[in-house]
């Protein structure tokens, strides 16, 4: 075997390790920061994941609110506004 071949051997060998212990990190839920430190999946990071999730979902929804109040005309935001005050005043105090 010459010197190449021991090389590509080598290589090929390497690259064949990389695959099957990316493949056997994700059958076990292992996942890598960007600084390459393994943390693994549990039900506690499962719950954490849960409530980033829900917490992007209502952040979400508030962007949609302020971009329409952004792009709705003047006068109509205005008369929504002046609808909520009648609600909440009506609904409110009654003294």
């Amino acid at each position: 075997m010459t010197l190449w071949t021991m090389i590509f051997a080598i290589v090929i060998a390497g690259m064949i390790f990389a695959a099957w212990k990316t493949n056997n990190d994700r059958k076990y839920g292992i996942t890598r920061d960007w600084l390459g430190n393994e943390k693994i999946s549990t039900p506690e990071n499962d719950a954490e994941k849960a409530m980033l999730e829900s917490e992007v979902k209502e952040l979400r929804e508030r962007v949609r609110v302020l971009e329409r109040i952004a792009t709705d005309p003047a006068t109509r935001t205005a008369e929504e506004i002046e609808k909520l005050r009648d609600v909440t005043s009506s609904s409110g105090r009654e003294e």
